[in-house]
């Protein structure tokens, strides 16, 4: 690991200004997967802006069936709030399946999507249940956000703050783990709203993404059945050591059956 400043941030706009003003500043939330890089000297900040001491980044605010969940909470959090449980429980389910205890316990929902880990579970939630990411300086829809291999649509010195929920009528999500680091080999989160159906898979392809395929089988017939019988294309799927891209393509339907079926019971 290479030498590095930490500096522990008090308010929002204080950790910005400090990476606006050093282009090899980053911020620090869980750390999960930029300490393990910068011990690998994958990466070298020149300072590390810790924001996970900052109040609004902090909060859970749920009110009927909006939540709001602030950047820096971490999964275990998520995963036990009672106010997530009862409101969202797709969400705090999925949380509670994240890597192991201390995963759970350091990593945060904020740093998650500002990694964008192609294999992570908090994209698919984000980008099904069509999520809003708010910023410092903005609010970005769940579609606009995601841009490829860990690609956002935050600027360098961006910060997120929250991320704004709206609980659908029915969601779940299931996924086929690797059973050491528990990220998805393949990640499937359905989402029923009002009038719409929204599927998004992680961990079998460079970036999560909508099954148009899925969301159209399932807007006409909401069951498993349905989801069963649609095929997805391995074209543009992963192939590595853990799974060929036609074994990812055979998990995507069979894994949306099991989060219907999970949702609907």
């Amino acid at each position: 690991m290479y030498a590095f400043d930490y500096q522990r941030a008090s308010d929002a706009q204080g950790a910005v200004k400090t990476l606006a003003a050093d282009a090899d500043a980053r911020f620090l939330a869980g750390g999960q997967s930029l300490l393990a890089a910068m011990k690998l000297r994958l990466a070298q900040p020149s300072t590390l802006v810790d924001v996970t001491r900052i109040p609004e980044l902090k909060t859970v605010q749920v009110d009927g069936k909006a939540v709001k969940i602030g950047a820096a909470v971490c999964h275990a959090d998520v995963a036990e709030n009672a106010q997530i449980r009862n409101t969202l429980p797709a969400l705090a389910d999925l949380a509670g399946r994240i890597g192991d205890r201390q995963v759970r316990a350091l990593g945060t929902l904020g740093g998650s999507l500002a990694n964008d880990d192609p294999a992570a579970d908090y994209p698919a939630a984000v980008l099904a249940l069509n999520a809003t990411v708010v910023t410092d300086r903005r609010r970005i829809a769940a579609d606009d956000f995601f841009r490829g291999m860990y690609e956002t649509a935050l600027e360098p010195d961006e910060l997120i703050v929250a991320v704004e929920f709206q609980a659908p009528e029915r969601a779940a999500y299931e996924k086929f783990r690797n059973p050491a680091s528990h990220f998805a080999l393949t990640g499937v989160f359905v989402a029923k709203h009002a009038g719409d159906v929204r599927v998004a898979v992680t961990g079998a392809a460079p970036s999560v993404f909508r099954a148009r395929a899925l969301e159209d089988a399932l807007k006409a017939n909401f069951t498993p059945e349905a989801a069963r019988a649609v095929t997805i294309p391995a074209d543009d799927l992963n192939t590595d050591l853990h799974a060929s891209a036609a074994y990812r393509a055979h998990l995507i339907p069979v894994l949306a059956a099991r989060a219907v079926a999970k949702a609907s019971g």
